[in-house]
């Protein structure tokens, strides 16, 4: 969005198409990329439930790792955001150089600990005999990029931040076109391939990170985007850029930490009720994450308008922005949720032959399409916030719903009361309203925007 053209006089026809052209390409991005993580899981399981199981509990210490960069990720799309609203291009392009010189720095940091973490990282979350041998090698593969999906992942941020949602589409097609190709030829050992079945699921992931940050580098070294970094020039950080990312991006990064570290307790309590019940959490995880797709989809759409509206010196206009894309996201989150509840049974079947594990998963999905509004309404909101820089509230929510809620009402429900798997996903239920209910309230009562950046 062109800060020339931020008015008050905008029409809600304008902002919805706004709304459209910087969601419409993210939502497909999105949706396509957790059809190939379905895809991915589907192959996964055709090894097993074992091997379900060894990817779910190797992937959360995965993203609590990389929690972390969300301090850099969320400043990063907040501060260029702000910078173009207000026509400072020049401004927009240091601060995406600076998030990239870091990020290099922590990414090979983080995927080093890692590799060297993983046998122990497995013990501590409860992996069974059958199990810990195959976590221990998808989490040190993984690993090996983790310096890759981390500069990516900050290079899209930049873009996005930028109102650039259509070339984070392209390159992460891509890298998943990567994926999926990587995992037909080395889990099964097709077209004369060897067969290395969860290792191969694992190389075919570091590929597809690899894939995508070299292509993200690319774009901006080139000069293609509306950003440009140049390859030339000072790499010493520059304090007060970074100060001023961190100031918007260390409660986001506390957040996500919060969040992960929640979810690996959250999982552990799961995995001691057994390998099948962990098969069909992970299963509805994945499923899960498809769904919500949109409401991420969204959310980075009204990140970057609230930016670009308050940068153009115009709140009015940035809360519209927010509350038409809130909006037109749960309509699509609730025709989704819909379509959960009722064909949950049948997805379920996509994955696996288990019996068990499709009951479980189905009564998983009924439970995911009855909270999905909320949770679409959460994820849009929080990124209006966001983009105004008001990155505690979404960390108090976190806290209170995953910790207080989502962990302590989960053991209560799953282990002390015997409800097994139901009472872990009621419990996740309950956080995911309790959230949405306290990041309304904050974006209503309009303190988000007098923050300042």
């Amino acid at each position: 969005m062109d800060a020339s053209s931020v008015t008050p006089e905008v029409s809600t026809k304008e902002i919805r198409r706004q709304v459209a052209n910087i969601a419409s390409p993210a939502l497909v991005e999105m949706v396509l990329v957790s059809f190939v993580n379905v895809a991915d899981m589907i192959m996964v399981g055709q090894l097993g439930a074992a091997a379900i199981a060894a990817v779910g509990l190797a992937s959360q210490p995965i993203f609590l790792a990389t929690g972390m960069f969300q301090a850099l990720n969320v400043g990063t799309t907040a501060l260029v955001a702000r910078f173009v609203g207000a026509d400072m291009i020049n401004k927009a392009n240091s601060t995406t150089k600076q998030s990239l010189v870091v990020t290099a720095f922590l990414g090979a940091l983080v995927s080093i600990i890692g590799y060297l973490l993983a046998p122990w990282v497995m013990t501590v979350m409860g992996a069974e005999p059958q199990v810990r041998p195959l976590g221990v090698t998808y989490m040190k593969i993984v690993c090996i990029g983790l310096g890759f999906r981390t500069l990516g992942a900050v290079s899209s941020s930049a873009l996005r931040g930028a109102g650039d949602t259509r070339t984070p589409m392209a390159v992460n097609l891509t890298a998943n076109l990567v994926n999926v190709v990587g995992n037909y030829l080395l889990i099964y050992g097709h077209l004369g391939f060897p067969r290395w079945e969860i290792a191969g699921a694992a190389v075919a992931t570091s590929l597809a990170d690899a894939t995508a940050c070299g292509l993200f580098l690319t774009v901006l070294f080139s000069g293609r985007s509306l950003l440009k970094v140049s390859p030339r020039g000072e790499y010493r950080p520059d304090w007060n850029l970074l100060n001023r990312v961190f100031s918007i991006g260390v409660p986001a990064a506390v957040e996500q930490l919060i969040l992960r570290g929640g979810q690996v307790i959250y999982v552990r309590i799961v995995s001691s009720i057994g390998t099948a019940v962990l098969a069909a959490h992970q299963i509805g995880m994945n499923i899960l994450n498809l769904s919500f797709m949109p409401g991420q989809a969204f959310s980075i759409a009204a990140t970057t308008l609230v930016g670009q509206g308050l940068g153009a010196k115009n709140p009015d206009l940035a809360e519209r922005s927010a509350l038409e894309t809130s909006r037109m996201g749960m309509i699509i989150s609730t025709t989704i949720a819909g379509f959960m509840f009722v064909f949950g049974r049948s997805i379920a079947g996509l994955y696996t032959k288990d019996p068990e594990v499709i009951a479980s998963t189905a009564m998983v999905l009924k439970i995911i399409g009855l909270v999905h509004p909320a949770q679409s309404t959460r994820f849009i909101l929080s990124g209006g916030l966001r983009g105004a820089g008001d990155t505690r509230w979404p960390l108090y929510s976190t806290f209170i719903g995953i910790w207080g809620v989502r962990v302590v009402l989960g053991y209560l429900l799953a282990i002390v009361l015997g409800l097994g798997l139901l009472g872990a996903w009621l419990a996740m239920a309950v956080d995911q309203i309790a959230r949405a209910m306290i990041i309304h309230y904050r974006f209503r009562r309009g303190g988000w925007k007098r923050v300042r950046v």
